[in-house]
């Protein structure tokens, strides 16, 4: 049996493209202007990568001919460049598998199990797919998904209930804020007296623990009481060493995520302090066409910036067309006066007197 008589039903195109933050999405628009088709793999549930994880709001002052953008309005504007071109997108599916077959082409397999069959795979995973930082407490993971939760998926649940909420970050605090007045308690615990979140919700917080709407402990959660198969309580071990017992129904827990290179470590790539290598003119790593684009990659003089990911995007699509159209010379074309790329953007050519 070939390796190809192994795989059921899978899904063919031009590329695959592991990662859907800004670089991510940029490729796909690079790789369109080459018509070559593109689907786009993603561990988190929606665009825009880390950038939208962990600072949706915050300002970007480095993009051209942007002054300013928050990275969710980066997202949507990238989303919308890419309409014309059609991207198919996989939300929730980390890339688990990914081989070189015998006749060249290159195979994918996600968490999920769809499996794809394409010539050329582009590795914009950032710094990996990211997880959310747990807490360290044993025997508490049973909870999670019912007790303990990492991400607020529906804020109703929380509603009439005792809440305890783990962090010092701008969630941990937005979602104290969120929650005070339809929540039975919110009680906020952090290791320290300090935070890293925005000042206004921080002034905000303690407003409301003056005026008893909410509760800041400072301490960490070292235990849990159960009864019946519930979590009742946890146990909050403050700096002085005292263990208070904290009621609640519900525990929210907010250290931030961190990165994971995850089954990219096992591809037979080139690594360099968990980056994977790649050449500065191709942008290719030792697997021929696959590529890496954005922080995942390292050459010399790399600079883990989005502008410079843009520019890997632009070089590595041309080298994936020596894969995708092995018989045709892909010439440089500019999208200001091609007839062709305005084709392929459906928009009209402007003529000039």
């Amino acid at each position: 049996m070939t390796e190809t008589q192994q795989i059921t039903n899978p899904i063919e195109t031009d590329a695959v493209i592991i990662g859907a933050g800004p670089v991510g999405l940029f490729q796909v628009f690079e790789l369109g202007l080459l018509e070559m088709k593109a689907h786009v793999l993603d561990s988190l549930n929606h665009p825009g990568g880390q950038c939208v994880e962990l600072y949706p709001d915050k300002p970007i002052y480095d993009i051209p001919a942007v002054p300013v953008c928050s990275a969710t309005e980066l997202t949507e504007n990238l989303l919308k460049q890419i309409e014309p071109f059609k991207p198919v997108f996989h939300y929730g599916e980390e890339a688990q598998v990914l081989k070189k077959l015998e006749d060249g082409r290159l195979y994918v397999k996600t968490s999920k199990g769809t499996e794809f069959l394409a010539k050329a795979v582009f590795i914009a995973a950032g710094v990996g797919s990211f997880q959310s930082r747990t807490l360290k407490v044993p025997h508490i993971e049973k909870f999670e998904g019912s007790q303990l939760h990492y991400r607020v998926k529906d804020p109703s649940v929380f509603e009439g209930k005792n809440i305890v909420i783990c962090g010092g970050g701008d969630s941990a605090l937005d979602w104290c804020l969120n929650l005070v007045g339809k929540a039975e308690s919110v009680v906020l615990v952090h290791r320290r007296d300090g935070f890293r979140a925005a000042p206004a919700s921080v002034t905000k917080m303690k407003e409301l623990c003056d005026q008893w709407e909410m509760q800041f402990e400072v301490g960490q959660v070292t235990g849990f009481t159960e009864e019946n198969g519930k979590m009742i309580e946890v146990k909050v071990t403050g700096a002085d060493g005292v263990t208070r017992r904290v009621p609640m129904e519900h525990l929210l827990v907010f250290f931030g995520l961190q990165p994971k290179l995850g089954p990219i470590a096992d591809w037979g790539l080139q690594l360099e302090r968990k980056q994977i290598v790649v050449d500065t003119a191709r942008f290719e790593t030792n697997i021929p066409g696959v590529f890496a684009v954005g922080d995942i990659n390292i050459y010399p003089g790399k600079k883990k910036l989005i502008l410079s990911g843009f520019h890997e995007c632009a070089l590595a699509a041309f080298a994936a067309a020596d894969y995708v159209f092995p018989e045709k010379r892909v010439l440089l074309q500019y999208t200001t006066t091609s007839p062709k790329l305005h084709k392929v953007l459906g928009v009209e050519t402007p003529h000039f007197d």
